[in-house]
């Protein structure tokens, strides 16, 4: 049951007020190359197309090249612009300073590489101005979204964010676009409870808002991908999934104040449907298991260069066990809601061991008998591996899952 909440009220014309209505915050750590042509650029779109007061804010955060230079340069030439410092490294210790001494009434922040064409920022905004939305994010993953990037990308990306779905159970699209606003009313009320300082900043922020009921507006950008990013992902990777851990078990555990939040808040609905029968659910298993073992022949080759060969297949079955768990929930065995999830997570986990042991395995046997054996000969081998972890993987899930077991099926759906 979904109670409706009145939106909050717009935000009067403040033409002559000297007080920005808009900040914007440009989080950099080393970037003398992008940091000027950024700034330049965004403050003439919002001097051009932008219809009240702005600021823009230049976070640096511990940069040691000439990143500090240039930004109390741009700040001193360009009007309504200025910079802060930061002695500690992280992209969400600089969003969480600068927001929090902003009196603009909306803040927003963009990726100093500008991958999101400006065209999106006045759509952005424009919703938190009127009081219609909390929270707005650009989304790349929405249709309508025109999206240049690689493969490699595409997939963590897509991973990411389908993982976030099966654990969390999060209705928004794309928690990592560098482009997201919200009311500063709000955001004097999530920030406090927001922990992570760096890349997970982002996630925990739109998890703690949607499950409190608050509303995010999504807006379809064009992106394009910046091919000189420093982003690690394998670090970045392990640190998100550290995060999405602490935050699920501080959401299980009640241990955050939701409803002080002040959102409408969600409930899932009660009626109940039939579970599917039991081939309908081995052909849909099928189905599930299949763009499994794609995924996750896909991530072994991403991950392989770094992690190696048995690590990569570990952090790769890990990843694709949830999403896997999270799709067999929905689309085999019918659940709704977020009735049961942890538990029906856990029931997932453990298949992993016998998974882990087939596979890491079956690779373990290759090493032995064709040492010089490369990917092109790992990736069969993978595959004969998964299928023989399929049968037990099944007959683990359905007992979980089963009317009986804990588990509530619902026609209603989580908040989104």
């Amino acid at each position: 049951m979904r109670t409706v909440r009145r939106p909050a009220p717009p935000l009067e014309p403040v033409l002559p007020h000297p007080e920005p209505v808009l900040e914007v915050v440009v989080p950099v750590h080393n970037e003398e190359h992008d940091l000027e042509p950024c700034v330049r650029r965004l403050h003439a779109h919002l001097a051009e197309t932008f219809p009240y007061p702005f600021r823009i804010t230049v976070a640096d955060n511990a940069s040691t090249d000439r990143t500090p230079w240039i930004a109390a340069r741009l700040a001193g030439e360009l009007p309504g612009t200025q910079w802060v410092r930061l002695e500690q490294k992280g992209r969400g210790r600089a969003l969480h300073t600068a927001w929090s001494r902003s009196p603009a009434p909306v803040l927003a922040y963009l990726d100093v590489d500008l991958s999101t064409d400006l065209a999106a920022l006045l759509p952005l905004v424009a919703p938190l101005i009127s009081g219609h939305s909390d929270l707005a994010i650009g989304t790349r993953l929405a249709r309508g979204s025109r999206v240049v990037r690689g493969p490699k990308r595409e997939i963590v990306s897509r991973c990411y964010n389908g993982l976030l779905r099966g654990t969390l159970s999060v209705g928004f699209t794309d928690a990592q676009c560098g482009f997201k606003a919200v009311r500063r009313e709000v955001a004097e009320r999530l920030l406090p409870l927001v922990e992570d300082r760096e890349w997970f900043f982002d996630t925990e922020l739109l998890v703690i808002a949607e499950r409190a009921g608050l509303r995010i507006h999504e807006v379809p950008v064009d992106w394009v991908d910046d091919p000189d990013s420093r982003v690690d992902l394998l670090p970045t990777a392990l640190a998100d999934l550290r995060g999405m851990a602490r935050l699920g078990r501080a959401l299980a555990r009640g241990r955050l104040p939701l409803a002080a939040l002040g959102g409408a808040g969600t409930t899932a609905g009660a009626a109940t449907v039939p579970p599917p029968g039991r081939l309908t659910q081995l052909l849909r298993f099928a189905a599930v298991g299949a763009a499994g073992t794609l995924l996750h022949l896909a991530l072994y080759v991403l991950l392989r260069p770094a992690a190696g060969a048995q690590a990569g297949n570990a952090l790769a079955l890990l990843l694709c066990t949830v999403l896997n768990t999270a799709a067999n929930r929905r689309f085999t065995f019918g659940v709704r809601g977020r009735a049961g999830l942890p538990a029906h997570h856990l029931g997932g986990l453990l298949a992993l061991p016998a998974g882990l042991a087939l596979t890491g395995g079956a690779l373990a046997v290759l090493r032995h008998t064709a040492p010089g054996a490369g990917p092109g000969t790992e990736l069969p081998v993978l595959v004969a591996a998964n299928l023989a972890a399929a049968l037990l993987r099944f007959h683990l899930l359905r007992a979980w899952m089963l009317p009986g077991r804990g588990s509530h099926r619902t026609t209603g759906t989580s908040a989104s």
